[in-house]
């Protein structure tokens, strides 16, 4: 019998794909779709995965021969996909997304190992010639110091005027140390102003010789504080120990560093927390001077016996003092720099750092004898370094002490024949106590040394005016070089403290200075002006004073002031109550914070050298009240008149002028001095007085 079909088995079997051959030529299987009863053609799962191994493989030999053929940088490539490593795991990946999308904040080790990079390429980026200390006279200074002879800075005060006593440096600096509140009295910048040409032959009345007034601080010192560019000059030395490449510098700025090495700010363990104090030092360069204070703040709190977090901190208070413009923030500074100088383990060249900083701050505080008082610590602690020394003798200097300030210069000058700062300011004391001849070769050879702080307008002018009473014709000539150095305006215009683009001609008529109704007034009531003048001139009213600015060759000349820096002189005008009456309604006399109202007598035989005032801020009026008929006579450059009777004269007295009086009586004239015409009225507000 024949076995019977199983149908169910044979319904499980399999149904084995009939071959076809494309048109390549090449078999294929036709797949039966089940249970749809269609066939398609495609691949299987196995030959699907032979062509994923086979695709894998290449890819593997593809790498290989990229990194050993080097067909590929990878160091390039990864370094530049390191740019977007955000979060410092050395990667670019998900959590770097975060952080540059805002969502997560980077880590703390990070920022402070990107600060330390930055600061050590400032570092070594930095030039050479502002890692050095400048330590000259106060013009110069590292971060640490503050320029003192430049002098950047007590507020103030251009010049004492011409005609007042000339007393020593306490007198100007009692004004130009005016502090942050004072400061805002001299806003309006002053500079040297262009002049037309003059003709060669010219002379000046009325100076300002400052030999009686041995020193006075340069309006540079004045505005140093508020000079953005100067501190930040100053801060670029303190990258403690970065020295930067020798093999990538010129051979002359290694000389120069060789000369004056960079100052060593920390000591062995500041060295351990140095990404800390830089980190914090940042801030304050950038400006945020809040968030430096209180980083600085901090560190001190962490390690209370470091000495330069803590003159960090003193360097973020001063900062913070003169954008708050507060003396009382200034006075937390002083407070500070000095405890950061008397902490254990500070490095010698910190404590002078800090020590200088706060002598110069001091003295913008207008605290002179405080300041003296530090830098002769200074001295103490370092003798062997000229620089102080001569810092010293300025501060001397600026208390009107010019012994003490003599003595210092004569003991640099005896190790250091050939310094120049030490020579231009003992020649400067030399012709104030009227010694000319003497102080002629110290003056010239400091000026031609090029040392740093000799380059002052002050210099050329004392130089100039020494030859000149000596009969030297060279005195033009230095006259022309501080011209050409910006110092004066011209050669025969030399004031030291102007203010820039005002009209500058030595004469000038009623109509060019817009005050005709003053001089209308002057002219119409000189006779009650000058009996005024003839009842108080007697020698036994002790109210004429002899003029006592060293600027007389010969003679007599007295002076009775009525007015003076834009206030009443006293009781002065008790004696004189008709004159001071007249002038009371002119604004523009009494108020002028830069000039003088009063009589003036000479006597026969009297010759004023050739002299020029203070400043281009006033114009002067002479108004003639008793006039010999011949022999008295005024020339401002090379111009030569002479005075009337009832007339006003009207000169501009920053030009050089001279005055003879060779008459056989007396010559008494009222002299006016005005606001320039062209100052605006905040000007004259605002500009400190003189």
């Amino acid at each position: 019998m024949a076995p019977r079909k199983n149908s169910r088995n044979q319904s499980k079997k399999e149904v084995k794909p009939a071959a076809v051959v494309n048109k390549n030529g090449v078999k294929a299987e036709a797949a039966i779709a089940s249970g749809g009863g269609g066939a398609a053609s495609g691949f299987s799962g196995t030959k699907i995965f032979t062509w994923f191994m086979v695709l894998a493989l290449l890819g593997v030999w593809s790498s290989v021969a990229v990194v050993w053929l080097e067909l590929v940088d990878y160091d390039n490539v990864i370094g530049k996909l390191s740019a977007y490593d955000a979060d410092g795991d050395g990667d670019f990946d998900v959590e770097d997304a975060k952080v540059l999308l805002g969502v997560k904040e980077r880590p703390v080790s990070l920022v402070q190992r990107e600060a330390k990079e930055e600061s050590a390429v400032e570092e070594q980026t930095e030039p050479i010639v502002e890692e050095v200390i400048q330590t000259t006279e106060g013009t110069e200074e590292d971060e640490q110091q503050a320029p003192e002879g430049e002098s950047p800075d007590a507020v103030g005060t251009p010049a004492k005027s011409e005609d007042a006593t000339e007393e020593a440096f306490e007198g100007i600096l009692a004004v130009e140390a005016g502090s942050f509140e004072a400061e805002a009295a001299v806003q309006v910048e002053e500079t040297a102003v262009p002049l037309p040409p003059i003709s060669d032959d010219f002379i000046p009345d009325d100076s300002r010789d400052e030999a009686t007034q041995p020193y006075e601080e340069s309006k540079q010192f004045t505005d140093r504080p508020g000079s953005q560019e100067t501190r930040e000059a100053e801060e670029k030395t303190i990258q403690e120990d970065s020295e930067g490449n020798a093999e990538d510098q010129p051979e002359d700025m290694l000389k120069y560093k060789d000369k004056k090495k960079k100052p060593k700010l920390l000591n062995t363990f500041e060295k351990t927390i140095k990404t800390e104090i830089d980190a914090a030092e940042k801030l304050r360069k950038k400006g945020k001077v809040e968030e430096a204070v209180l980083a600085f703040d901090t560190l001190v709190q962490q390690y209370p016996q470091s000495p330069r977090c803590r003159y960090g901190k003193a360097l973020a208070e001063d900062d913070l003092a003169e954008k708050m413009r507060s003396n009382d923030m200034l006075q937390k500074a002083l407070i500070t720099y000095k405890e950061a100088s008397e902490l254990p383990n500070a490095t010698p060249d910190l404590i002078k750092a800090t020590l200088k900083k706060r002598a110069e701050r001091q003295q913008f505080l207008g605290r002179m004898r405080g300041a003296l008082a530090t830098l002769e610590k200074l001295v103490q602690i370092f003798p062997e370094d000229v620089a102080l020394k001569n810092d010293l003798g300025v501060a001397h200097l600026l208390i009107g002490d010019n012994k003490s300030a003599k003595r210092v210069y004569e003991e640099v000058l005896a190790i250091a024949p050939s310094n120049g700062f030490a020579k231009v300011h003992y020649g400067f004391i030399l012709k104030s106590e009227n010694k000319i001849a003497e102080s002629i070769p110290f003056l010239r050879d400091g000026l031609e040394s090029g040392d740093p702080g000799t380059d002052d307008g002050r210099f050329y002018f004392h130089l100039g005016d020494a030859l000149q009473r000596m009969g030297d014709d060279s005195a033009y000539k230095w006259y022309e070089r501080g011209h050409q150095r910006g110092h004066f305006a011209s050669v025969w215009q030399r004031s030291l403290y102007n203010v820039d683009g005002l009209k500058a001609q030595p004469w000038w008529t009623p109509k060019d200075t817009g005050y005709m109704d003053l001089v209308k007034t002057l002219e119409r009531n000189w006779r009650t002006i000058r009996d005024e003048a003839l009842s108080v001139m007697d020698k036994t009213t002790g109210l004429f004073v002899p003029e006592e600015e060293n600027l007389r060759e010969k003679g007599e000349w007295g002076q009775f002031t009525l007015w003076q820096q834009g206030k009443k002189a006293g009781e002065s005008c008790h004696s004189v109550p008709k004159t001071c009456g007249l002038l009371e309604r002119y604004p523009e006399a009494t108020g002028c914070k830069r000039g003088q109202i009063k009589f003036s007598v000479m006597q026969p035989g009297t010759h004023v050298w050739p002299h020029t005032g203070p400043t281009n801020c006033r114009l002067r009026m002479h108004l003639g009240l008793v006039i010999p008929k011949t022999g008295c006579k005024i020339r401002c450059t090379n111009d030569t008149r002479a005075w009337e009777e009832g007339k006003v004269l009207i000169f501009d007295d920053s030009f050089e002028h001279e005055v003879w009086q060779d008459a056989d009586s007396y010559r008494l004239i009222f002299i006016v001095d005005v606001w320039h015409p062209e100052l605006t009225q905040y000007q004259r507000q605002t500009l400190s007085p003189i």
